[in-house]
């Protein structure tokens, strides 16, 4: 078991609620020493996400709303636990990449990126906490959001490399259809920003939002 964090001053059993399915943002959370537990969402995304490009919303907006729609959704049923959402977008020329719907998909999104500079926002949201921290008011939970953007350049990709790299599973599910920190590496050729960002969860931020949550 990792220690707990000695950055935030750690209220003595308290776990996060990790709102996500992702078991990098999980995997994240024990690096940084963050004691959670994994309860995700239910299916509170795919509506929302298509209200929001009908809107025509920022993407950094959009990640957000995302982000506080998930943490909302499992805080409703976990009063005084605090809950942490995220959400992860690609961007390119104006237009947010998802994760890939199937295997073209993936392939021509990974197309788009070849040789491209592309930028990656990560939404984080604080939803809910203990009662005695926070107040006995459950309809106005503590509530902070933020997001993150970090610019990625890929390496000019080979077709067949790129269907070779799709088979191997691990573009599927992830926003713009790879993973910084596995295969997807050997594309990259430069990074200006947070690296785990990409992966899924601004640590260095979320700390902030924690020990303005916690402190």
């Amino acid at each position: 078991m990792n220690p707990t964090t000695p950055f935030i001053d750690w209220p003595t059993g308290l776990e996060l609620i990790l709102a996500s399915r992702s078991p990098r943002r999980a995997e994240l959370l024990s690096v940084a020493g963050i004691p959670h537990v994994v309860i995700p969402a239910g299916d509170v995304e795919s509506k929302l996400a298509a209200e929001l490009v009908a809107a025509e919303v920022e993407p950094a907006e959009y990640a957000v709303a995302l982000a506080e729609a998930k943490a909302r959704d499992v805080a409703a049923s976990y009063p005084n636990r605090l809950v942490l959402g995220s959400d992860t977008v690609v961007i390119l020329d104006g237009e947010v990449l998802e994760k890939p719907v199937d295997r073209a998909d993936a392939i021509g999104l990974l197309g788009r990126l070849s040789g491209r500079r592309h930028t990656v926002i990560t939404s984080i949201a604080l939803w809910g906490g203990p009662a005695d921290r926070f107040g006995a008011d459950a309809a106005a939970p503590a509530g902070l959001s933020a997001w993150e953007a970090t610019e990625v350049e890929f390496l000019e990709l080979d077709p067949q490399a790129i269907e070779r790299y799709v088979d191997t599973g691990e573009p599927m599910d992830k926003a713009g259809a790879y993973g910084i920190q596995g295969y997807g590496a050997l594309m990259v050729r430069e990074v200006r920003g947070c690296y785990f960002n990409v992966m899924g969860l601004p640590l260095a931020r979320l700390g902030e939002l924690l020990r303005e949550i916690l402190n």
